[in-house]
Protein backbone atom coordinates (compact mmCIF):
# COMPACT_ATOMS: atom_id res chain seq x y z
CA UNK A 1 0.00 0.00 0.00
CA UNK A 2 2.60 2.33 0.94
CA UNK A 3 4.45 1.80 -2.43
CA UNK A 4 1.06 2.99 -4.47
CA UNK A 5 0.77 5.94 -1.88
CA UNK A 6 4.43 6.52 -3.07
CA UNK A 7 3.79 6.18 -6.68
CA UNK A 8 1.15 8.50 -6.55
CA UNK A 9 2.69 11.04 -4.84
CA UNK A 10 5.41 11.03 -7.11
CA UNK A 11 2.91 11.07 -9.90
CA UNK A 12 1.44 13.91 -8.70
CA UNK A 13 4.44 15.79 -7.91
CA UNK A 14 5.33 15.38 -11.59
CA UNK A 15 2.41 16.27 -13.02
CA UNK A 16 2.06 19.59 -10.72
CA UNK A 17 5.61 20.37 -11.93
CA UNK A 18 4.70 19.96 -15.54
CA UNK A 19 1.48 21.95 -14.69
CA UNK A 20 3.92 24.72 -13.44
CA UNK A 21 6.52 24.53 -15.78
CA UNK A 22 4.23 24.88 -19.23
CA UNK A 23 2.39 27.87 -17.06
CA UNK A 24 5.64 29.93 -16.90
CA UNK A 25 6.57 29.57 -20.74
CA UNK A 26 2.69 30.78 -21.14
CA UNK A 27 3.15 33.41 -19.48
CA UNK A 28 6.33 34.61 -20.20
CA UNK A 29 4.90 34.02 -24.25
CA UNK A 30 2.12 36.21 -22.90
CA UNK A 31 3.93 38.92 -21.38
CA UNK A 32 6.47 38.98 -24.69
CA UNK A 33 3.53 39.29 -26.79
CA UNK A 34 1.68 42.25 -24.92
CA UNK A 35 5.29 44.06 -25.00
CA UNK A 36 6.10 43.54 -28.56
CA UNK A 37 2.32 44.64 -29.49
CA UNK A 38 2.62 47.58 -27.13
CA UNK A 39 6.05 48.46 -29.26
CA UNK A 40 4.24 48.22 -32.46
CA UNK A 41 1.37 50.28 -31.68
CA UNK A 42 4.03 52.89 -30.45
CA UNK A 43 6.17 52.46 -33.85
CA UNK A 44 3.03 53.13 -36.10
CA UNK A 45 1.59 56.04 -34.35
CA UNK A 46 -0.04 58.63 -36.45
CA UNK A 47 3.13 61.06 -36.03
CA UNK A 48 4.81 63.15 -38.64
CA UNK A 49 8.03 64.27 -39.44
CA UNK A 50 9.25 67.38 -40.40
CA UNK A 51 12.77 68.81 -41.68
CA UNK A 52 13.04 72.51 -40.99
CA UNK A 53 16.33 74.47 -42.09
CA UNK A 54 18.17 76.05 -38.64
CA UNK A 55 21.60 77.97 -38.64
CA UNK A 56 24.06 76.94 -36.52
CA UNK A 57 27.68 75.53 -35.90
CA UNK A 58 28.79 73.38 -33.21
CA UNK A 59 28.17 70.77 -30.76
CA UNK A 60 26.56 73.10 -28.65
CA UNK A 61 24.11 74.86 -31.31
CA UNK A 62 23.36 71.03 -31.87
CA UNK A 63 21.96 70.33 -27.78
CA UNK A 64 20.80 74.82 -28.02
CA UNK A 65 18.30 73.97 -30.67
CA UNK A 66 17.20 70.20 -29.90
CA UNK A 67 16.31 71.55 -26.89
CA UNK A 68 14.40 73.94 -28.30
CA UNK A 69 12.42 71.56 -30.41
CA UNK A 70 11.98 69.39 -27.79
CA UNK A 71 10.07 72.57 -25.50
CA UNK A 72 7.19 72.66 -27.52
CA UNK A 73 3.82 70.34 -27.16
CA UNK A 74 3.60 67.59 -29.29
CA UNK A 75 7.38 67.40 -30.52
CA UNK A 76 8.58 63.56 -29.54
CA UNK A 77 12.34 63.59 -30.92
CA UNK A 78 14.36 66.37 -32.47
CA UNK A 79 17.96 65.83 -34.17
CA UNK A 80 20.07 68.69 -35.89
CA UNK A 81 22.42 67.84 -38.48
CA UNK A 82 25.24 70.19 -38.19
CA UNK A 83 26.36 69.44 -41.68
CA UNK A 84 23.68 70.01 -43.29
CA UNK A 85 21.78 72.70 -40.52
CA UNK A 86 18.49 70.02 -41.12
CA UNK A 87 16.41 69.56 -38.22
CA UNK A 88 14.21 66.24 -38.20
CA UNK A 89 11.75 66.73 -35.90
CA UNK A 90 9.11 63.96 -35.23
CA UNK A 91 5.80 64.77 -33.83
CA UNK A 92 3.41 62.98 -31.11
CA UNK A 93 0.40 63.51 -34.00
CA UNK A 94 -0.17 64.28 -37.56
CA UNK A 95 -1.55 68.46 -36.59
CA UNK A 96 1.24 69.57 -34.68
CA UNK A 97 2.17 73.07 -35.01
CA UNK A 98 5.76 73.42 -37.09
CA UNK A 99 6.14 77.18 -36.99
CA UNK A 100 5.87 76.63 -32.71
CA UNK A 101 9.04 74.79 -33.54
CA UNK A 102 10.34 77.65 -35.49
CA UNK A 103 9.91 79.96 -32.92
CA UNK A 104 11.36 77.93 -30.24
CA UNK A 105 14.49 77.79 -32.17
CA UNK A 106 14.48 81.35 -32.84
CA UNK A 107 13.67 82.43 -29.38
CA UNK A 108 17.22 79.91 -28.33
CA UNK A 109 19.24 82.66 -30.46
CA UNK A 110 19.30 80.28 -34.02
CA UNK A 111 17.53 81.28 -37.48
CA UNK A 112 15.40 79.16 -39.48
CA UNK A 113 13.84 79.22 -42.40
CA UNK A 114 11.02 80.76 -41.26
CA UNK A 115 11.77 82.65 -38.45
CA UNK A 116 14.65 84.88 -37.87
CA UNK A 117 15.66 85.17 -34.21
CA UNK A 118 15.96 88.58 -32.62
CA UNK A 119 19.55 90.67 -32.30
CA UNK A 120 19.27 90.41 -28.72
CA UNK A 121 18.78 86.35 -28.97
CA UNK A 122 21.37 85.91 -31.64
CA UNK A 123 23.87 88.29 -29.50
CA UNK A 124 23.79 85.78 -26.43
CA UNK A 125 24.84 82.86 -28.46
CA UNK A 126 28.27 81.51 -27.69
CA UNK A 127 31.16 83.35 -30.06
CA UNK A 128 31.86 79.65 -31.66
CA UNK A 129 27.89 79.59 -32.17
CA UNK A 130 28.02 82.95 -33.76
CA UNK A 131 27.24 82.21 -37.86
CA UNK A 132 27.52 84.51 -40.57
CA UNK A 133 24.06 86.17 -40.44
CA UNK A 134 24.06 88.32 -43.18
CA UNK A 135 24.55 86.10 -45.70
CA UNK A 136 22.14 83.28 -43.91
CA UNK A 137 19.62 85.96 -43.21
CA UNK A 138 19.99 87.19 -47.42
CA UNK A 139 19.08 83.75 -48.19
CA UNK A 140 15.86 83.42 -45.73
CA UNK A 141 14.25 86.35 -47.66
CA UNK A 142 15.57 84.97 -50.85
CA UNK A 143 13.77 81.65 -50.03
CA UNK A 144 10.06 83.49 -49.00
Amino acid sequence: MTDILYKAYNITYLLILFIIKNMKKKIILLVAVLIAGSSASFATGTGKTEKLKVYGNCGMCEARIEKAAKSVDGIVSAEWDKKTGLLEVKSRNSNADYQKVHLAVAVAGHDTDKQKATDDAYNKLHSCCKYDRKSEAAKIIIQK
